[in-house]
């Protein structure tokens, strides 16, 4: 899709800050969780497995929906590097957002826990593996530090946009006119 638009429509303004929402507090979660052995533990876990399964669903959507409607295009000024750093993070991003809970339902399915959403339980989507378990925790807990550090980079180019190059980049997810 060529996009024509300066911003991004109002569902996915919505869609990224109702995400972003979710995966900070995920992420925050996520250190709780691997931090304590309170019986906070199993709170934690119990908001845990239910919200990656809404990022998913909400990546997914988001997803699409940027596919049909595409984005704004970025300042012709803006350097190449720029415009190819912004198009590989948001791929990370997409990855990501897609990757983690899946990974998170698949360490949990090798685990032989049960994934319930809504009273549902979902199946299994590997087999028992106490190997699979480990090396899928490992990679959950690897990934979720690498998008805690895209995130943390992104904050600093949405500032950059907004503050130094004052571009209209950061105007085009803005929550507000």
């Amino acid at each position: 899709m060529t996009p024509t638009h300066d911003r991004f429509t109002a569902l996915q303004r919505a869609l990224h800050w109702i995400m972003a929402i979710c995966i900070l507090s995920m992420l925050f979660i996520g250190v709780g969780m691997v931090s304590t052995i309170r019986p906070d533990y199993l709170t934690l876990v119990s908001i845990h497995k239910p919200l990656g399964l809404a990022i998913l669903v909400l990546a997914l959507v988001r997803l699409v929906v940027r596919l049909v409607r595409g984005a704004p295009r970025l300042p012709p000024d803006m350097p190449e590097p720029m415009k190819l750093a912004a198009y590989l993070s948001h791929l990370a991003f997409y990855g990501l957002m897609i990757a983690l809970p899946l990974l998170g339902w698949g360490m949990l399915s090798a685990a032989d826990y049960p994934v319930v959403a809504a009273g549902v339980r979902l199946p299994s989507i590997l087999p028992h593996s106490n190997e699979l378990h480990t090396l899928l925790w490992n990679a959950h807990r690897f990934l979720a530090l690498c998008f805690f550090a895209l995130i943390v980079v992104h904050l600093a180019a949405a500032l950059f946009h907004a503050l130094v190059r004052r571009d209209g980049v950061f105007h085009a997810m803005a929550p507000w006119r």
